[in-house]
């Protein structure tokens, strides 16, 4: 068998280690700014941590905001911890890395999503992963009072598929 470079898994770790390097620094500073974050993770994933009542609301998967209200931020190797408010009910939670699906600053325009692999999937080593360039939608800012301007704007993907080898 001939061995070959997992681009799709190395950006993967890549991707984490940036989301990991945010948090960090968000960790000893604070968000600066109008800086904000929608992060989109796997409820079901075996090592997310999440109260018995959210994790029945969002059986599959969940889209959390920070923003203006957060605790306990306490970022690790393979994840973080945080209190997040619901509804006035604090509610920590733990996030792998690897349970994110999307990771989006809409206050800059940037976001990541990473794209989930069927396990019937014949591509061997394919994550699909995507780099995105996010204009936020309406309802997401509506959602984190970020931006008084309703105006869809479009998001640039780049796909990495278009420079894998077929």
């Amino acid at each position: 068998m001939t061995r070959s470079i997992d681009y799709g898994n190395l950006m993967h770790d890549a991707m984490r280690s940036l989301i990991r390097n945010v948090l960090l620094d968000v960790a000893d500073n604070g968000l600066p700014g109008a800086h904000h974050f929608f992060i989109t993770f796997d409820t079901s994933h075996p090592d997310a941590e999440l109260a018995d009542w959210l994790s029945d609301r969002y059986p599959g998967e969940m889209t959390v905001v920070m923003q203006h209200w957060y605790d306990n931020l306490d970022v690790g190797e393979d994840g973080f911890a945080i209190t997040l408010n619901f509804g006035d009910a604090p509610e920590p939670l733990y996030i792998p890395y690897d349970a994110i699906r999307t990771f989006v600053d809409p206050s800059v325009e940037f976001g990541l999503r990473f794209e989930q692999q069927d396990e019937d999937s014949e591509i061997v080593g394919d994550t699909g992963t995507e780099l995105a360039h996010v204009d936020p939608s309406p309802a997401a800012e509506d959602a984190a009072d970020a931006s008084e301007d309703d105006t869809p704007q479009a998001a640039e993907i780049v796909s990495l598929d278009s420079f894998r080898k077929t």
